[in-house]
């Protein structure tokens, strides 16, 4: 057996360590991608097995490696203003339904930022042709402290810059730092702070929300984890709150606590 190759046996040990540590559910014949994402760590923390690496991740419980797994296995897939409709939404609905109050946004599951500072560019937007809007207040949250790192920062190199950002967001929203890279300036950066969060976890301490963003994101769970983390959502919603889900994602035989709204295209929840 190649010194790369990992058991059957050592895959579902896997398998359960990382839905029980985050959710995410492989399923059969996953081992290629597990051997993908872990096998660079191998260098990284000077072990020569996959084995090795596991079972100091699983058995051992090495606290830095056990988060370095968990953080490879991330999936961090994400673009500027994906699918388009939620953000018209925003401007549409949303953001005239809350009039002056202050709307507070959760980003759940955020990536590398994308997602919730395009909540804040079509804040902004919306706010220069209605100055009477009140103020937005975004958190951004991710398991993957390396994730939130670049969320912070909110530095972006041209491939992730021509994901879903037209030439006038660019110009409007980001100042040019060099090397084919650009930042958010502080107008956009401000509205948006972010911290860790696993969503198998409790949200009680984040406070309530009128809206939350997390999309594709409950694909990768068990229906037993999606119901749970639906529920908890319900919790920390305000009332009439509302929810975005991804475009293929679905809350039936899930959840029984949110309201179903078509958008034209896109569908929304809204908290009962």
């Amino acid at each position: 057996m190649s010194h790369k190759n990992l058991a059957d046996a050592d895959y579902q040990k896997f398998c359960t360590f990382l839905e029980h540590q985050c959710g995410i559910v492989l399923g059969a014949n996953k081992q290629y991608l597990v051997k993908s994402r872990l096998t660079p760590l191998m260098a990284r923390f000077s072990i020569e097995t996959l084995s090795e690496l596991l079972d100091k991740a699983i058995r051992v419980g090495e606290r830095q490696l056990r988060a370095a797994v968990v953080d490879a296995m991330t999936t961090n897939e994400t673009l500027w203003f994906r699918d388009t409709y939620p953000f018209d939404v925003l401007k549409k609905d949303i953001f005239p339904h809350y009039g002056n109050k202050r709307i507070k946004f959760w980003s759940a599951a955020s990536s590398s930022g994308q997602e919730a500072y395009s909540i804040a560019i079509s804040a902004l937007e919306h706010r220069k042709a209605n100055p009477a809007q009140a103020n937005i207040q975004i958190l951004g949250s991710d398991i993957s402290p390396t994730m939130l790192d670049i969320c912070r920062f909110a530095e972006y190199d041209s491939l992730a810059l021509g994901r879903g950002l037209s030439p006038d967001r660019k110009r409007n929203f980001f100042n040019d730092i060099g090397n084919g890279r650009m930042q958010l300036k502080p107008e956009v950066k401000s509205l948006a702070s972010f911290r860790q969060v696993n969503l198998l976890d409790s949200y009680s301490l984040l406070g309530k929300f009128d809206v939350i963003f997390c999309r594709n994101v409950l694909i990768y769970f068990s229906a037993e984890v999606k119901s749970k983390i639906l529920s908890q959502f319900a919790q920390s919603l305000n009332p009439d709150g509302y929810l975005f889900l991804g475009a293929s994602e679905s809350i039936t035989g899930l959840s029984d606590e949110f309201v179903m709204q078509r958008c034209n295209p896109g569908i929304v929840y809204r908290k009962k």
